[in-house]
């Protein structure tokens, strides 16, 4: 899986993903769920990115309640085209979201110590995404995501059977366009690399979501 996530340099963004115009952002640490992310996707009816904020939780428009949004913080790879919470967002709502590395835990001695995964020579890429818009009963609109996850490589692979997708920077487009064949989308969705990735552990602030900080990303020695 993934829940949670890092972008300490969002400077990056713009020149990364060819985009003009954007907000100047705060660098992130340690960013959770139900928390607003950047996403990139293209502007309706047009192949132009767009720099946006989602919500990171998922709520399809069909959903009564956006409470379902804390299940949906993840989509499988496997099931996406088919999944009802998913099917229409992977056919017409897609998007990239920026990303300078990930954590996941290792479960050893009763010790759950996180790590930082990364790229080796990327600081930064995308993970592959997809969004929806909800409006609900009251009038409130909420712009809502969710990462996609695969199996994982064997860099992850020790620490959890899941990891994000992540998008070459060379099928941007092709993952964004809505003219794409859905067996193309689908070949997209596979175990990045394992010999471009990187992991090291990090300090246990970073399992509180309220710790956001540059100490989250610091490698630790073991003694």
């Amino acid at each position: 899986m993934c829940g949670r996530f890092a972008l300490p340099n969002p400077k990056k963004i713009a020149g990364h993903f060819n985009l003009k115009n954007i907000p100047d952002l705060a660098p992130r640490y340690n960013i959770a769920p139900s928390q607003d992310i950047v996403a990139v996707r293209f502007l309706p009816n047009a192949s132009t990115r767009e720099l946006v904020l989602l919500n990171w939780g998922l709520i399809p428009f069909w959903a009564k309640d956006k409470k379902i949004a804390y299940k949906m913080i993840n989509a499988r790879a496997e099931t996406i085209a088919d999944k009802p919470a998913f099917r229409g967002a992977f056919k017409h709502h897609r998007c990239l979201i920026p990303a300078s590395g990930f954590f996941e835990w290792s479960h050893k001695n009763k010790i759950k110590q996180p790590y930082f995964i990364g790229l080796k020579d990327a600081p930064i890429f995308a993970f592959a995404g997809l969004w929806e818009h909800w409006e609900g009963d009251n009038g409130e609109i909420i712009e809502s995501c969710t990462i996609i996850t695969t199996d994982a490589n064997k860099t992850v692979g020790s620490m959890h059977d899941r990891m994000p997708v992540i998008i070459e920077p060379g099928q941007y487009d092709r993952w964004l366009a809505s003219e794409t064949e859905k067996k193309n989308l689908l070949s997209l969705l596979v175990p990045f690399p394992d010999k471009a990735m990187l992991a090291y552990p990090v300090g246990l602030e970073v399992n509180n979501p309220k710790n956001d900080n540059p100490n989250c990303l610091e490698e630790i020695k073991f003694n």
